[in-house]
């Protein structure tokens, strides 16, 4: 259950029960009333809830915030589960719970276990999230790392809460970069033969990792390749090169705990017998949206190579955008952006009318005419919405890391994982907004600490589990019997969990719920690693308290009614932190060596 989503029912039932109208006598909208919010209070000291039903309705009503709370407050007093009700400030309504409420909720998480925090609230809604998306021109890099990782995690978030969610890769193997790869494999395929290939030429791939490609080239054709026009092997390597590219990219994927449903190819939009892209424009220009005319130079100084001209354009500025965007280059090829457009219209078609693009912060002015173009094309019945990455700057000890032998020119996403391992790297891409910049150190993310999260919350896991193999070891002692099956556990009497801090541990342990649909609803994954580092936190300070104290230990042979209950809320840690791990992509241990 959401404590915090049942409260708002509760307040929003109170209000009704008062029989309140506007000025013109007309009840509280649903509008109005969907404006209320329930939440933890930002000082525990307040209380258990917090609500600014009266602040956001007083004026609408006509009242002051502080009458309308104090006749709000009568009604919630009444509500079996509230110990009490207080009317703070300008208007703000605090309330605490009975201890019996919250025994109540450490129960329901016992008997929800990996359901607790999971809703129906997308219906089953159908959702695209395309994310990564890398050129397919070698290894992924660890900037491509964090969108991948915010990619899978706002996926698996919006899985959590009922959508039908497909993961999708589009595959940008159209393009003059496609053809420098094939030219850098074929150098590549020249040393396989033997020849002194020299220092690669500027403008090529230098990477290590297309060595082998040239290897696999000389076994499938030996020397002929060298006998031919390059109008005649470049589609020939070019083929092979995107398709073990792909495979490497794959791979790297893979380390990472990633699989897309999806891979869609750029240049399938235009494969023999069907051209996405001349469908997309022609549906544009069906509904007036296409047109022939100049478009001004950019703002500011004009470039040398502008080239003032009459275009085919988009009327992109009739949704929001800055500027209307050219379909065709002057040599009438598509541009870009015409095949963008149709392969979002092609994602329309196959019923995606949800749509999620995570790109990297260098896209930053893709969103407005790519949401445009979407909503022009699918006659507004589809929408996207484009979520951006910020950089990743890597460091060891404190020191910049720029370079990797293995791509020439940056570090590899697999380098990272090899290194750190998947868990760490997926977490710590986490930990942080992901529209803000991020800096990696190798170094904090192995370090056994408090200051390294990951560590920390997955120590959190590995002790729950341990407290309970300790129990269990007890059962073959002195305890006579002992039954940790969260059904049994949730029976005993949780009463005895009457310590301030253990109290506050399930209060954190209910948010779950919130902290999902809230993630989820604002796509910012990171919240949940925040969460966890919090939960975490809260039972370890708990556990050393058992140690310096022995009558707070977790497990008591003399007082087994506490210890029972005790195990209730480790139980429940253990089930919360391993939900939002599996958010996140990380693994939850039974224990760390």
């Amino acid at each position: 259950m959401d404590v915090y989503e049942d409260f708002t029912a509760r307040t929003v039932a109170a209000l009704k029960s008062l029989d309140l109208v506007d000025e013109q006598g007309t009840p509280l909208s649903a509008e109005r009333l969907d404006t209320i919010v329930v939440e933890p209070p930002r000082d525990p000291d307040h209380g258990d809830l917090a609500t600014n039903a009266a602040m956001v309705l007083a004026k609408p009503l006509g009242m002051k915030p502080r009458d309308l709370a104090t006749r709000l407050a009568l009604v919630l007093e009444a509500d079996d589960d509230v110990a009490s009700v207080e009317v703070a400030g300008p208007g703000f309504i605090n309330l605490r719970l009975y201890p019996a409420f919250w025994h109540q909720i450490l129960a329901d998480i016992l008997n929800e276990g990996s359901r607790f925090g999971q809703s129906t609230g997308g219906n089953g809604e159908a959702v695209n999230v395309e994310f990564v998306s890398a050129n397919p021109t070698g290894p992924m890099h660890v900037g491509h790392c964090r969108g991948a990782v915010v990619g899978d995690a706002i996926a698996g978030l919006l899985a959590l809460i009922g959508f039908a969610v497909t993961r999708e890769y589009y595959i940008n193997d159209a393009g003059v970069q496609i053809d420098t790869l094939a030219r850098s494999a074929h150098l590549r395929y020249r040393e396989a033969l033997g020849e002194d290939i020299g220092t690669i030429p500027a403008g090529l791939y230098p990477g290590d990792y297309l060595v082998p490609l040239g290897q696999a080239l000389k076994a499938e054709f030996g020397d002929t390749l060298l006998a031919m026009d390059e109008t005649q092997w470049l589609p020939l390597v070019r083929d092979r090169a995107i398709d073990a590219m792909m495979e490497l990219i794959r791979e790297d994927l893979s380390a990472l705990g990633i699989v897309h449903d999806v891979f869609s190819s750029e240049r399938a939009l235009q494969a023999e017998g069907r051209d996405r892209v001349a469908e997309a424009i022609d549906t544009l220009r069906a509904r007036d949206l296409v047109y022939v005319g100049n478009l001004p130079p950019p703002k500011g100084r004009k470039p040398d190579d502008w080239e003032d001209r009459e275009q085919t354009l988009f009327r992109s500025t009739d949704f929001g955008d800055d500027s209307d965007r050219a379909l065709l280059k002057s040599d009438g090829s598509y541009t870009y952006f015409a095949a963008d457009i149709a392969y979002h219209y092609d994602k329309h078609l196959r019923g995606f009318h949800k749509m999620i693009d995570v790109l990297g912060a260098d896209h930053g002015g893709y969103a407005k005419r790519m949401k445009a173009a979407v909503t022009a094309i699918s006659g507004g019945s589809s929408e996207l919405e484009v979520q951006f990455c910020q950089l990743v700057k890597l460091f060891r000890a404190g020191e910049p890391v720029t370079m990797s032998k293995r791509s020439g020119e940056f570090v590899t996403l697999r380098e990272v994982v090899d290194e750190v391992g998947s868990d760490a790297v997926r977490f710590m891409m986490l930990y942080r907004k992901a529209d803000a910049p991020l800096d990696f150190d190798f170094q904090a993310v192995t370090e056994q600490s408090k200051d390294n999260p990951v560590f920390y919350v997955q120590y959190a896991h590995a002790r729950s589990q341990s407290v309970r193999r300790q129990a269990a070891g007890e059962a073959s002692g002195e305890i006579a019997e002992i039954d940790l099956d969260p059904a049994n556990l949730m029976a005993r009497d949780l009463s005895a969990l009457r310590d301030s801090d253990e109290q506050n541990l399930i209060r954190l342990l209910a948010q779950w719920p919130r902290i999902v649909r809230i993630a989820t609803g604002v796509r910012e994954p990171h919240r949940i690693a925040y969460y966890l580092y919090e939960v975490a936190g809260a039972f370890h300070a708990l556990w050393n308290k058992g140690k310096e104290l022995p009558h707070f230990r977790f497990i008591n042979v003399e007082e087994m009614t506490t210890t029972f209950a005790r195990l209730a809320l480790v139980t429940a840690v253990g089930i919360v932190i391993r939900s939002g791990l599996a958010v996140l992509g990380v693994d939850a241990p039974d224990e760390m060596r």
